[in-house]
This record gives structure tokens, C-alpha cells and sequence, in this order.
């Protein structure tokens, strides 16, 4: 048995969650539209380019979960998956993920957005084991605030180590799927990195390497 790990966006979905909540948000009124439409965009296109100040971002991205009501939080969450999580399905990611699992594989999604906005997507794709990145909660409610530390560059790899002690799991003979330059420092520990339809950096990163590049999109 092979532990294979996925990240999430644009790896095993067609499209960024995090920006895509955001967008979400904006479209229902839930935020100050222009100004965090605009915020959520430059946000974006620093993790696009690697420079993401990820604590900046947390503050920004999670203080709507503190401000919205939990049942709405989960009401909205609901028409989310429906309207922006499942144009983003991709069966040929499906297919790879049901080959690890007959193959008998372990299953593990490390992605760096928060755990509210992923684990849902992560179940409706069969996978239960997740790291994440953790919004605090206190009583039942969000606080806008971050437990522990963000699967986010180096980040992932630290909580990754964690689990495999944690979990008494052997790295040995891993997979790690994902298009992110973000992603270098997982990608460099596992058995078998591969590039998911990856962004330029990335793109070349794994040729300097000779690692597998594949396509998950139609």
C-alpha cells in the first residue's frame, strides 16, 4: 500500500475553492463587493506567483466566517458546492482517485485552504483523510483566527511530517498530485511528484527534474 496525495486546486478540481468562495461571497452580497472582489483578486495573483503573505490572506479570506452566522454559513456552503464546486468536477481526477483506491493506496488531500471551505468538496470526492489549513473556533463560531500551522509552502510539508508520525505511516514509495510552484517543497519529499496540468514554474521545475507532467482536463 502506497500513500497517494492529492492537492485540491486546480489539481483535482477545475479552479481555486479559496478564490472561488470569495467570488461566491461577493455574488450574494455577503461582503463589501468591490473592495473584496478587488482584495480577493491581488490575493490570488500573489499565490499565483508564489509570493502569497499567507498569514495577510488568512486574515482577510476568514474574517467573513467570523461575521456570518454559522447556520448560514452552512446554508451558503450547501449552494456553493452546487453552483461553483460542481461546474469545477473532473472525471479524469475521479478516475485517478478511484485508481489509488483499487490499487489499494491510501488517500490523503494537502491543500492550503481552510478546512470550512474544503472538507466538504474532499468528502464528496470519497476522501475523508485531509490536511488543511484550521480557522479557530470557539463555541460553536468562527473567530477569524488560524489554529496551528497553514498548509501553505513549507507549511505543508511540516504538517504532513506531523501526520505520518502521528499516524505511524511510511512516506516510502508516495505520490504527491498538484500544479503548484507552492507546492515545490511537498513535491521534493515524496516518491513519485507529478505535475497536474501545472503552472509554468512548475512546468519547469519537473522537466528540470524529469518528473511525470499529466493532464486531469478534458
Amino acid at each position: 500500500m502506497a500513500l497517494a496525495i492529492f492537492d485540491l486546486d486546480n489539481t483535482l478540481i477545475a479552479g481555486d475553492s479559496d478564490h472561488g468562495w470569495g467570488e461566491f461571497l461577493v455574488a450574494k452580497n455577503r461582503v463589501d463587493s468591490d473592495h473584496y472582489q478587488s482584495m480577493n483578486d491581488r490575493f490570488y495573483a500573489d499565490y499565483e506567483a508564489g509570493r502569497l503573505d499567507i498569514f495577510a490572506y488568512l486574515e482577510f479570506s476568514l474574517a467573513p466566517l467570523a461575521a456570518i452566522e454559522p447556520q448560514q454559513l452552512a446554508e451558503l456552503h450547501r449552494e456553493f458546492m452546487q453552483q461553483v464546486i460542481a461546474p469545477m468536477r473532473l472525471p479524469q481526477a475521479e478516475a485517478l482517485i478511484e485508481k489509488h483506491r483499487n490499487a489499494g493506496d491510501q488517500l490523503l488531500v494537502i491543500t492550503s485552504t481552510n478546512r470550512f471551505i474544503v472538507e466538504p468538496i474532499c468528502q464528496s470526492l470519497g476522501i475523508n483523510e485531509l490536511l488543511a489549513t484550521d480557522p479557530e473556533m470557539i463555541d460553536g463560531r468562527y473567530t477569524g483566527k488560524v489554529v496551528g500551522t497553514p498548509t501553505y509552502q513549507e507549511g505543508k510539508v511540516e504538517r504532513f511530517d506531523q501526520w505520518l508520525h502521528q499516524n505511524n505511516v511510511s512516506k516510502a514509495g508516495s505520490y504527491f498530485y498538484s500544479d503548484s510552484i507552492n507546492d515545490l517543497p511537498l513535491l521534493l519529499e515524496v516518491s513519485h511528484p507529478v505535475a497536474v496540468d501545472p503552472d509554468e514554474a512548475l512546468r519547469n521545475a519537473a522537466n528540470e527534474r524529469g518528473w511525470d507532467i499529466i493532464s486531469l482536463r478534458d
